[in-house]
């Protein structure tokens, strides 16, 4: 496991803790895929959606916690954010794993889990 991250990651993460959608939104692909909660958003129009969407649900922290990265499938880079968050969602906190899949600079596919079922 390492703790570097590629920079397209740091400016994601970056971007979702000042709140900046529109530099969050312009760290993915066009045609990008993210799921989370067990629902699919597409595209740029569809990221901005889902965003906007949990950005009005909750307030919460992110600290990550670790970097795994997974190499070369389909002809683009996978990596693993592992992280911790802290807010006001029905617990209060989660370990989730962010695996992200990057291609030409850019992330093209996001999955957000909980941890224990990303490492099972």
């Amino acid at each position: 496991m390492t703790t570097s991250l590629p920079t397209v990651v740091s400016d994601y993460l970056a971007a979702s803790d000042r709140g900046d959608l529109d530099a969050l939104v312009t760290c993915f692909t066009e045609d990008a895929l993210v799921l989370d909660e067990d629902r699919e958003w597409r595209g740029r129009a569809g990221i901005r959606q889902w965003r906007e969407k949990v950005a009005n649900a909750y307030e919460y922290t992110v600290e990550v916690r670790g970097v795994a990265e997974q190499g070369a499938v389909g002809g683009g880079q996978h990596q693993d954010g592992l992280t911790h968050l802290e807010g006001n969602f029905p617990g209060g906190t989660v370990d989730l794993t962010f695996r992200f899949g990057l291609r030409d600079d850019r992330i093209a596919t996001l999955q957000i889990v909980p941890t224990e079922t990303a490492e099972s």
